[in-house]
């Protein structure tokens, strides 16, 4: 399983990538592994501030939906556009091509509430 120690984590198996004042969001490489294969990526919330464990949106496999919950607290300033035409990148590329959304960070301190890579590892081979 890839669990790359360059990122932050969600016990909701998002990842997150620091960017500055903003955060790139995707699936782990574990999510897309338990869920199958991606056939559509949904986020309407573009444009919209998000609070922390709200819903921003969903990822449907061929066998169920899930939803898609926000790390922290901010702005969603953009939508991976590439998952419109290809959602399966999810899949094959989830800490990198695969990515869902980026976030204008609200409130730093949140950050700090996040798993880091060793932790997630704890959690999903609990």
């Amino acid at each position: 399983m890839n669990i790359p120690a360059d990122l932050k984590y969600t016990k909701d198996h998002e990842w997150v990538r620091i960017e500055g004042d903003q955060i790139v969001i995707g699936i782990t490489d574990f999510a897309q592994k338990e869920l199958g294969d991606i056939v559509y990526v949904d986020v309407d919330t573009e444009g919209e501030v998000v609070e922390k464990e709200a819903v921003f949106g969903s990822v449907e496999a061929v066998k169920t939906v899930s939803d898609l919950f926000m790390p922290i607290s901010g702005e969603v300033v953009a939508f991976n556009e590439g998952l419109e035409d290809a959602p399966e990148l999810v899949n094959s590329d989830s800490y990198g091509e695969g990515w869902i959304i980026k976030v204008a960070i609200s409130d730093n301190s949140e950050l700090n509430d996040l798993l880091t890579s060793e932790e997630y590892k704890d959690l999903v081979s609990a």
